[in-house]
């Protein structure tokens, strides 16, 4: 953000200009790395640069310094409307109307106090800032001659500085904290304080672990994840959940849940109006679910291989020992369903006819366009991640998601250092991010192989690029019916990539588009009535011209999948009901391996 002293006069030099964004650069990446956790003990550690941001930012400085002429026309454009907003603030000071210079772009919730639009001097901090952050990510995100990876980190990395920068994250620039303090006099920033140290203390190593929701408002089986049903099967890897039936009669086939285990599996079952697994049910499908285990250093050596054959494969022969069905119908979510597209492969490999269909959720299987993600992701960081995990023997769950929270930092981040610190509330019940915060940990074998093989080098998508257990796996031979549904707001398993990926496999499939993103779009049920969906049967190589040409529908995905996959289930049978078959029942579900929280011993 540009100081006062630089607002009233900015800097004349382009060099100057270009100095000035590198030591941006510089400190970004130092806040960014200590953000992140790098290193061991409480104490910041010494910059070293392990996410290459410094590295990216002096390519782009340089590349800057090389055309002076376009950092002069930069700083022209920025004194322009610096210029601008100074003569609109006047004329608004003698009381006449005047056009914003700049406003924030729609569902931008950091500025939705009235103060931001009808106080003056705070109105002018808004904008100021604005202004200054616009130019800042127009210049530095459109340096030419950057490599493609070069020029996405630098501006998924100027966007995380200018989001830390915002004077809504700032008491003296904030209206609402200020009127809040003196609402007060002074006890939410007393609260704040509190709630800063009990947050620091809830983290490893003094570093801070922020609350996002009230994690006592909750506990699992009793108000969230309280589907009914057994746990009928475990492993080292799994426990499999089998549910209890809410209908007279089932489909012949079972239906078996894979979801990603670097997160848990009640994102499905969060609450009885939300929950897909519940909503399956009640369609008459007999739904088991893999509830993953949140592992320590003891299984740093367990690989993808080990998720294939102790997992999924694995889950297919409890099923069938359960319901005495060797054909079941499948469905993967993110990294669930990328593991559902080996085990295909797998079995066409070994000529074993064991998946009916297969549904993928937000999953990708070409891994070319990886979206927001690819910042996080090149040898250098991998390299570093690898040596940290093989201390450890696994990837710390709070490193994970605060990856992912970067991806929406002003939802997921600095909004909570508004709320809990300057504000000084408790953050409210919520289940989706109750959820979000009960993180987990990755095996280091599995991870290394997942990041090398899948992102780094692609190979999951070329004919024999990766073998698993022994058995080189090829996509393109898988032949079941699919169905895939992704969301166009996806920054995790983006849209056009997922496509891509549903263009591999020689079956019939059906690709469908949801609203919103990789959670929300997902977690959409027919009652809720949000968002829409489009579809379009006609197979087309372009994801542009797919969704061009698409019909939109409104509300739900769930009911087109509910429609695809009955025709799928087969004829009806008597409900079956966990125990019965082969399996005897060990407990009730949600089972013990999703109550290990990373967190517990704060608690």
């Amino acid at each position: 953000m540009t100081t006062a002293k630089q607002t009233e006069r900015p800097a004349s030099d382009p060099a100057e200009l270009a100095k000035l964004y590198a030591d941006i650069a510089q400190k970004s990446g130092q806040l960014v790395t200590r953000f992140l956790g790098h290193g061991a003990s409480g104490t910041p550690p010494a910059f070293n640069d392990e996410l290459g941001i410094s590295q990216a930012f002096f390519a782009a400085w340089s590349r800057m310094l090389a055309d002076p002429f376009k950092l002069a026309e930069a700083q022209m454009r920025l004194w322009q409307d610096y210029t601008t907003l100074w003569q609109n603030s006047m004329l608004k000071m003698l009381g006449q109307g005047t056009r914003p210079v700049v406003e924030p772009p729609p569902g931008d919730r950091r500025f939705k106090h009235e103060d931001w639009q009808r106080n003056f001097l705070f109105d002018y901090i808004k904008q100021s800032y604005l202004i200054a952050s616009k130019h800042l990510h127009q210049t530095l995100g459109n340096v030419e001659g950057l490599d493609e990876k070069t020029s996405k980190k630098v501006d998924f990395y100027t966007r995380q500085y200018i989001d830390a920068l915002s004077p809504s994250n700032f008491l003296l620039t904030n209206p609402e904290a200020l009127r809040e303090t003196v609402r007060s006099g002074g006890q939410n920033l007393v609260k704040g304080l509190d709630n800063l140290l009990e947050d620091l203390t809830r983290g490893e190593g003094g570093q801070l672990r922020m609350r996002m929701t009230d994690t006592e408002a909750f506990r699992l089986g009793e108000n969230i994840a309280v589907t009914k049903g057994k746990v009928v099967y475990q492993n080292d890897l799994l426990q499999l959940i089998q549910y209890e039936p809410l209908t007279k009669e089932v489909y012949e086939r079972p239906l078996l849940i894979i979801p990603p285990w670097i997160n848990k599996y009640y994102i499905l079952d969060l609450r009885e109006n939300n929950s897909f697994i519940r909503w399956a049910v009640e369609q008459g499908h007999t739904v088991f679910v893999i509830s993953w285990v949140n592992p320590d250093k003891r299984l740093a050596h367990k690989g993808f291989d080990d998720y294939l054959t102790e997992g999924s494969l694995a889950a297919l022969d409890a099923v069938e020992q359960a319901t005495g069905q060797r054909e079941v119908n499948v469905i993967g979510y993110c990294l669930g369903g990328t593991l559902l597209a080996c085990t295909l492969a797998y079995l066409a490999a070994q000529k074993e006819q064991r998946i009916h269909s297969a549904t993928f959720f937000v999953s990708m299987i070409d891994f070319e366009r990886p979206g927001e993600l690819e910042v996080f992701i090149d040898e250098q960081q991998v390299a570093a991640l690898e040596k940290k995990m093989k201390k450890r023997g696994y990837l710390e769950g709070s490193e994970m998601a605060t990856t992912f929270n970067m991806l929406r930092a002003n939802d997921l981040i600095w909004s909570f250092v508004v709320n809990n610190y300057l504000l000084g509330k408790e953050p409210l019940p919520f289940d989706l991010l109750y959820w979000n915060s009960d993180s987990t940990r990755m095996p280091a074998a599995m991870h290394s192989f997942y990041l090398r093989n899948m992102y780094l080098r692609n190979l999951l998508k070329k004919p024999g690029g990766i073998t698993l257990a022994g058995v080189p796996i090829d996509v393109t031979q898988i032949k079941v019916p699919a169905y895939f549904i992704s969301t166009i707001e996806d920054h995790i398993a983006p849209w056009k990539s997922t496509y891509a990926g549903a263009k591999l496999l020689k079956g019939p499939v059906r690709f469908v588009l949801g609203g919103s993103g990789h959670i929300a779009g997902i977690i959409n049920p027919p009652a809720a009535n949000k968002y829409c969906y489009w579809v379009n049967d006609k197979p087309v190589d372009s994801a542009d011209e797919w969704l061009k040409n698409a019909e939109r529908h409104p509300g739900s995905w769930w009911t087109d999948w509910g429609r695809w996959a009955a025709r799928h289930g087969g004829v009806k049978v008597a409900a079956r009901i966990p125990g019965q078959g082969k399996l005897k029942v060990i407990g009730d579900a949600p089972g013990s391996y999703v109550k290990v929280r990373i967190d517990a011993k704060k608690h």
